[in-house]
C-alpha cells in the first residue's frame, strides 16, 4: 500500500503513526547532535567558543542587546555571558556600550558586521545554498508546514531550557 506523496508527485510506503514518530524523534536527536557538531567547527574557525559563535551571531541578527537579554535569549546564565563577552571583545567581534535609553545599563554591540558575515558566508554558504535546494524540491504548502512545525519545535525547546534552568537552581 503506497499513499501519495503531496507536491512532489512521489510514491512512499505507508508507514505505521508510531513508527513515523519514532523516526521524527530520532531525526530531533541527530539534526540536534550535527547541529551542534557544525558549529562547534564553525566557531573552532573563527576562533571561539561555541557559545560565542552563537552568541555573536545573535547580536548581528538582532543588533545590540543588553546583557540580561542575550542571557534570556541563549539560556545561559548571567556569570556565563560576561565570559562570553569577554572573549568577544577579547577577540574583537563586540564590545559594551552604554544603553542610549538608560545609561545605568550597558549593551553589547556586534562589530565589524558586514566582515563577520562575509565570513560566515565562506563558511556556511555551502550548507545554506544545499538546504535551499533541498528546501526548492517541496511546495509552498509544505514548506508552510515545515516552517510552522520547525517554529513550534524551536519554542518547545526554548521552554524546555528554561525549565532545565529553573530545575537546576
Amino acid at each position: 500500500m503506497t499513499k501519495r506523496s503531496q507536491g512532489r508527485g512521489r510514491s512512499t510506503p505507508s508507514v505505521p503513526r508510531a513508527q513515523l514518530l519514532d523516526s521524527l524523534e530520532k531525526g530531533f536527536r541527530e539534526i540536534s547532535t550535527v547541529g551542534i557538531m557544525l558549529h562547534q567547527s564553525v566557531a573552532e574557525r573563527l576562533g571561539l567558543h561555541i557559545s560565542d559563535h552563537k552568541c555573536m551571531g545573535m547580536l548581528c541578527e538582532l543588533g545590540p542587546l543588553s546583557a540580561g537579554k542575550l542571557a534570556e535569549l541563549t539560556g545561559l546564565t548571567t556569570g556565563a555571558i560576561t565570559g562570553v563577552l569577554n572573549r568577544l571583545e577579547r577577540h574583537g567581534y563586540a564590545r559594551r556600550v552604554r544603553n542610549p535609553g538608560d545609561k545605568r545599563n550597558i549593551n553589547v554591540e556586534a562589530l565589524n558586521v558586514t566582515a563577520f558575515n562575509e565570513r560566515m558566508e565562506r563558511l556556511l554558504g555551502s550548507l545554506r545554498r544545499r538546504m535551499r535546494a533541498l528546501s526548492s524540491k517541496y511546495s509552498s504548502q509544505e514548506m508552510a508546514l515545515i516552517d510552522g512545525f520547525i517554529k513550534s519545535a524551536v519554542a518547545i525547546s526554548r521552554d524546555e531550557t528554561l525549565r532545565l534552568r529553573a530545575a537546576g537552581r
